[in-house]
């Protein structure tokens, strides 16, 4: 995980080539006038996906993705995004085609988000966005969706 004010996500570049596009997209493009939706930046390497929705409680189970990292920023409103430590054993449930599965976690920390600030969940890293920390419910937000094979191979990091 990567938690930082948005003004610095361009000390990120390096990590990996689909990471690279996306920062330059951030600091190229105004988030907030996406249309709701999915985005093309970089074919299904790198895509923007921006959403309304209401926070919730925060129960439940974490969400996990193997193909893809997300970055997830608030355009309007502000929530909690816990990212989790998986219970020893737990398998969960997943879907390769869609890149989505559930599992439980036994511990976890909060990163308030809010504007000026973004997350990066690495695949593989258990998190459950949009948990309510005001009592404004409503969100407004862009998750972009990174691509987390190295360039030009089918092979998972």
């Amino acid at each position: 995980m990567i938690y930082d004010k948005i003004t610095n996500i361009g000390r990120y570049k390096g990590i990996s080539h689909w990471l690279d596009i996306a920062v330059a997209f951030i600091e190229e493009n105004d988030l907030a006038g996406l249309p709701d939706g999915r985005t093309a930046i970089s074919g299904d390497d790198v895509f923007a996906n921006v959403m309304e929705a209401e926070a919730g409680g925060g129960a439940g189970s974490y969400e996990i993705h193997k193909r893809y990292m997300d970055i997830q920023i608030d355009i309007e409103g502000t929530e909690i995004i816990k990212i989790g430590s998986p219970l020893k054993g737990a398998a969960g449930e997943f879907n390769a085609e869609t890149d989505f599965g559930t599992i439980e976690c036994e511990e976890a920390s909060s990163c308030i988000m809010g504007e000026g600030r973004f997350i990066i969940c690495m695949a593989g890293e258990p998190h459950m966005p949009g948990v309510a920390a005001l009592p404004d419910r409503h969100l407004k937000k862009c998750v972009i969706k990174v691509s987390a094979c190295r360039e030009g191979s089918e092979e998972e990091s």
